[in-house]
C-alpha cells in the first residue's frame, strides 16, 4: 500500500465495511445515540435511501480499495423549508484515525453538496467528541448552540453542539426554482 486514499461514492458493496465502522461508534462511543449498530443489509439500506432522495453518500478508500470512512448528507429536517439544508455526518475507521481521512472527507461531502444546490449544512456533534468539533471548524463550520444533556448514553447526559456551514451562495440568492 502506498498510501494514495480516494473519496468516491458509496457502492452497495460497501455496505458491510460501513456497518462495521459504525458498529464501534455506536456500541463504544457516544458520537451516535444509535444502541444498536445496524448490520451490512440496514446499512445498505439507509444507503439507498439517502441517495435515492438525491443526497451523497461517500467512502475514502485506501489503494487497496479498503473502506477507511464514509460520510453522507441528509435533509436536516422534515417540513418543505429544510429542502436546501443538510446535516453532515463523518465517521472514520479507528485504525485509521489522525491521518487527515476525515477532513479529506468532509471537503468532498460539503463540495458535492454544494454541487447539488445545497445552502446550508449542520453538524450535530456529541460534547463528548471534541474532535468532531475542531474537524468541523477546520471545514468553517461556526458553533451556534448547544443543546444541555440532549442525550443520555453509556450513563451519562450528553450536550450537543450544532454548528453550521453556508454551502456556496448560501442564504445571498434565491434557490433554483
Amino acid at each position: 500500500m502506498t498510501g494514495q486514499l480516494t473519496v468516491c461514492d458509496a457502492a452497495p458493496g460497501d455496505a458491510a465495511a460501513i456497518a462495521e465502522i459504525y458498529a464501534h461508534y455506536v456500541l463504544e462511543s457516544t458520537a451516535t445515540f444509535e444502541t444498536d449498530p445496524p448490520d451490512a443489509a440496514e446499512s445498505e439500506r439507509r444507503m439507498r435511501e439517502l441517495i435515492k432522495g438525491g443526497y451523497p453518500f461517500l467512502v475514502t478508500r485506501d489503494d487497496d480499495g479498503r473502506v477507511l470512512a464514509f460520510g453522507f448528507a441528509q435533509r436536516y429536517g422534515p417540513r418543505a423549508g429544510y429542502l436546501y439544508s443538510v446535516e453532515t455526518t463523518i465517521y472514520v475507521c479507528q485504525g485509521s484515525l489522525n491521518r487527515g481521512i476525515g477532513s479529506a472527507l468532509l471537503q468532498a461531502l460539503l463540495g458535492e453538496c454544494e454541487k447539488r444546490g445545497f445552502r446550508q449544512a449542520f453538524a450535530v456533534i456529541a460534547a463528548s467528541e471534541p474532535a468532531s468539533v475542531v474537524l468541523h471548524a477546520r471545514a468553517g463550520f461556526l458553533p451556534v448552540g448547544t443543546l444541555t444533556a440532549a442525550g443520555w448514553k453509556h450513563g451519562q447526559w450528553i450536550d450537543v453542539f450544532l454548528m453550521q456551514r453556508r454551502l456556496g451562495d448560501g442564504n445571498e440568492t434565491l434557490p433554483a426554482s
